[in-house]
């Protein structure tokens, strides 16, 4: 099937064939590569390795049949194209479950942290004596078990409400001499714990809590994962990639690689530019635009790599390591707002679960605004 693609492909030139054919065949190479490595392999380690290489491999592969779908038997390319995704997705569940723990864990080790010492002479800042800016004076109060409503952060908060002080005893009565000697000793007024100390009573907890759930969850997908390894649905799609590695099914048609090319890179242009008509950068409902965006420049990039030897602008880049870390920070937030409403849980683990959440979101508008940057630095320094 493929030599007669080839045969017929009078409108494509010569270059067209070789590089694009060339460049399917390496990652197929490499896939084959990878699962192979990832079957040999015993270490840990090494399988991870391997899983992510045939991961890259298998995006690469998807990416480009989408972008370069004209040139390519459109049967074969929409048949195989979600077969890959669905691998690569697989594949890379059990990651991203590992790197989630990993991040909030460590986030909450940062918000626990002592602050700094004020410098002498200074008078100390409200806002920066919590991390990160975050604003914790309002530790949780109410019954056992309360949740905090997460869906209604504002940004930065928790949105506790604070107990009224109780009151204090008035001693500046003097007593008259007939009447009888009164015990003027004040109970001792409730204390109620400082925000910082709230929030590392319930930090433990937390952990604990997004541990437990996290590794479940990572098991679940590494289990999901051996068995798609070991599905006739997995060896269909080896089979399809072996046989691009030899054969490449090219077509018929009028549009060179430079122009499917360009097109990726004005439909990634039109995309980031409507980027700045989202909702508010601490609503979830914006990211799945953020998300969109990712995507195209992963197809951009791979756009470029076959139309291109030269290295990927280093702008381009810091603009996906910018939208990669957008999507953690997403993700992890919305981890720490499914613990949260986790039923009976004290109200000091809600505290600190809200404080993470409102922390991630901190992390998701430093990831816009870093990719702003980067995108207006390529924008500018583009021809």
């Amino acid at each position: 099937m493929a030599q007669r693609h080839l045969e017929s492909s009078e409108r494509l030139s010569g270059n067209d064939v070789d590089v694009l054919g060339c460049y399917l065949r390496s990652q197929a190479t490499e896939f084959l590569r990878s699962l192979r490595q990832h079957r040999e392999s015993g270490a840990a380690g090494d399988t991870a390795d391997a899983a992510r290489a045939l991961r890259r491999a298998a995006r690469r592969i998807s990416g480009t049949l989408h972008t370069f779908r004209p040139l390519l038997d459109t049967d074969w390319s929409d048949a195989l194209r979600p077969e890959l995704a669905w691998l690569s997705g697989t594949l890379a569940r059990e990651h991203a479950y590992a790197s989630r723990l990993d991040r909030l864990t460590s986030a909450l080790h940062t918000l626990t942290s002592p602050p700094s010492p004020t410098p002498r002479g200074s008078a100390p800042d409200p806002a920066a004596q919590s991390p990160q800016g975050l604003n914790l004076a309002h530790p949780p109060q109410g019954r056992e078990g309360a949740a905090p409503a997460l869906g209604n952060l504002p940004p930065g908060a928790a949105g506790w409400a604070r107990r009224p002080p109780a009151p204090r005893a008035d001693t500046t009565t003097s007593t008259p001499a007939s009447a009888p000697r009164a015990d003027t000793t004040a109970p001792t007024p409730e204390r109620h714990p400082e925000p910082r100390e709230t929030l590392t009573l319930g930090a433990a907890k937390a952990s604990a809590l997004l541990e437990r759930q996290l590794t479940l969850a990572r098991t679940r997908a590494h289990s999901t994962a051996l068995q798609a390894l070991g599905s006739a649905r997995f060896h269909a799609v080896a089979d399809n990639v072996a046989v691009l590695a030899s054969d490449v099914p090219l077509t018929t048609a009028d549009t060179g690689l430079e122009k499917l090319a360009a097109e990726a890179g004005s439909r990634l242009a039109e995309a980031a530019t409507t980027l700045h008509h989202t909702s508010h950068p601490y609503s979830p409902d914006a990211d799945a635009a953020w998300h969109h965006v990712r995507l195209l420049l992963r197809l951009h990039r791979y756009a470029r790599e076959v139309v291109s030897s030269a290295p990927v602008d280093a702008r381009l880049l810091d603009a996906a390591d910018a939208l990669n870390a957008h999507r953690d920070a997403a993700e992890a937030a919305a981890a720490a707002a499914h613990a949260a409403r986790t039923p009976r849980i004290a109200p000091t683990t809600a505290y600190a679960l809200g404080v993470l959440h409102a922390d991630q979101r901190h992390e998701v508008a430093a990831a816009r605004l870093a990719f702003g940057q980067a995108w207006q630095r390529q924008t500018v320094g583009t021809p």
